[in-house]
């Protein structure tokens, strides 16, 4: 199992542009690996257009998009067509590519197979991981959810610019933050140095605790 904070396995696999090396691939930008349980189904279509769709909001974040299916390059292709036509997607080609595993050698090496979930062949299911790897290669956040349940990529675009947001300042999100909303100071902060980290100000909270970690500061 990858663990968070675990540089991401690097391997070569078969996609719909050719071979590619899983970290040269990845280069200096931020990467989300997310697996379908197989082409031609219907949640997966939703899916991958879904992310097509999104695709430029992916790339203005200079994150670089990439899915895996157990079916081969061939079957990924034909699929394409049902998938750009679902989402009404207009042009040649298709913003990200598809990993083929059809023997499933990498889901079963990253953890994404779903014992509970079989083909008509009787072969378990890749399950709908979402794998979020930051330049260093080391993953930032995984999401695994059951082949059954649809995800919502919106979401994975906020945790995006979450975890972007905390790479480089020394923050924390709140529940349910959205981009450009306050942010909390990290309890490692000490409060001597917070003038000079957070010029925009820094207002605590209080609680009956009389504890002072809840500190608030607009988004850096």
């Amino acid at each position: 199992m990858i663990l968070l904070g675990d540089v991401f396995p690097n391997f070569t696999a078969e996609t719909t542009v050719g071979t590619i090396q899983f970290h040269k691939w990845i280069g200096d930008s931020w990467a989300i690996l997310f697996a379908h349980p197989a082409d031609f189904t219907p949640v997966c279509t939703t899916e991958l257009g879904q992310v097509a769709k999104l695709s430029q909001e992916f790339e203005k974040r200079g994150v670089k998009l990439i899915a895996l299916s157990c079916d081969d390059v061939d079957s990924h292709n034909r699929w394409i067509e049902d998938i750009k036509s679902y989402a009404c997607l207009k042009g040649e080609g298709f913003p990200f590519p598809i990993i083929s595993d059809k023997n499933r050698d990498l889901a079963t090496s990253l953890g994404m197979i779903d014992p509970d979930e079989k083909d008509k062949e009787g072969l378990p299911l890749t399950c709908r991981a979402v794998f979020i790897i930051g330049p260093d290669k080391r993953m930032k956040l995984s999401m695994l959810y059951p082949a059954s349940t649809g995800r919502n990529f919106s979401e994975v675009l906020r945790v995006v610019d979450a975890l972007q947001l905390t790479y480089k300042n020394n923050v924390a999100t709140p529940v349910d933050w959205q981009p450009g909303g306050d942010c909390m100071v990290l309890p490692t902060i000490k409060d001597e140095d917070l003038p000079k980290l957070f010029p925009k100000g820094v207002t605590v909270k209080e609680v009956p605790s009389k504890k002072s970690y809840i500190r608030i500061t607009p988004q850096p």
